[in-house]
């Protein structure tokens, strides 16, 4: 079947348009709707959905398509959307403005854009630390958060010297996607960041500029963010890898200081939580957001979900 345009909600800051992604057996997958706000074209999969809205957000140097998995399994009660970040994917590659509050306005444009009402916002890393900055500004627009492998941490003056060296580390370009399937970690994590490139010429390259990812992380250099953690009002979800980037002496200080947040740890997973265990996230996230309707008690249905993820 021909993939088809159509127009989405439109504000005086910006346009959406839409075009249908589909499966090989031509059933449609997602809509790839593009949002621009001051210039920048930011680009989304919508999965569509009957029911309340929520909205993902991957890492640094990730891309939408990360969440795919979870993404579709949400899709049968929830209108799910993924958003490629500023200088990721397919959004615009290079945009000069990289402030962490840059990528809060990208989210409130896309929430305005496409008519997404309040939502949960759910953020991995870098994401999940976008998801905390916007639910803490703007709680008019955010129903609920769910971080995998993030939280407010800092300062770490050296996260952008660390970044640029793993950027560097990869043996670019790849001669295949199977090589880089297998240097970027192989199994479901290697296929979720092989998934991220872009062939150009019987080479696989990133769908990223080196320069934009280690200047995306000069303010969590420069600061902490503890006082945006402490303003979240919403329901909250911390989901973790067994072995977790996010220091153990910070997770202690996250749920001290938010002691309502519902956490939980994935065995036998990393800093890629949504890669390594999708299905495992998606029932978190699932029973999380049974819990986030007023009237029902969220601790009971997640506590049983939790221990389902040991």
């Amino acid at each position: 079947m021909t993939p088809h345009t159509h127009a989405a909600t439109g504000t005086a800051t910006g346009t959406a348009t839409g075009t249908a992604t589909r499966t090989a057996t031509g059933t449609a997958a997602w809509t790839e709707r593009t949002v621009v706000r001051d210039g920048v074209r930011l680009s989304c999969r919508d999965w569509g959905g009957p029911g309340p809205s929520v909205v993902l957000l991957h890492g640094l140097a990730g891309h939408a398509g990360e969440w795919d998995t979870p993404a579709r399994a949400l899709s049968d009660r929830y209108r799910v959307v993924a958003l490629d970040q500023r200088g990721h994917g397919a959004s615009d590659r290079t945009p000069e403005d990289l402030s962490r509050a840059a990528h809060v306005a990208d989210v409130l444009a896309v929430l305005e854009q496409l008519d997404l009402g309040p939502v949960v916002l759910a953020g991995q890393s870098l994401g999940g630390h976008t998801a905390m900055l916007t639910a803490a500004a703007h709680p008019e627009h955010v129903r609920a958060l769910a971080l995998v492998e993030a939280g407010p941490g800092g300062p770490n003056p050296t996260i952008a010297a660390e970044a640029g060296r793993w950027l560097d580390s990869w043996p670019l370009p790849f001669p295949s996607r199977e090589a880089a399937v297998e240097f970027l970690g192989g199994g479901r994590v290697g296929e979720g960041w092989a998934a991220g490139l872009e062939e150009r010429d019987a080479q696989w390259w990133p769908r990223f500029d080196r320069e934009v990812m280690v200047a995306s992380l000069a303010e969590n250099a420069r600061r902490s963010f503890w006082q945006e953690w402490e303003q979240v009002a919403c329901p909250t979800l911390l989901v973790l890898g067994q072995s977790s980037f996010i220091p153990a002496r910070e997770v202690d200080e996250l749920l001290a200081r938010r002691p309502g947040t519902l956490a939980a740890s994935v065995p036998g997973t990393g800093h890629d939580v949504h890669l390594e265990q999708p299905e495992v996230l998606h029932r978190l996230l699932s029973e999380f957001l049974d819990g986030v309707d007023p009237a029902a008690e969220s601790a009971p249905a997640f506590a049983a979900a939790a221990r389902a993820a040991g």
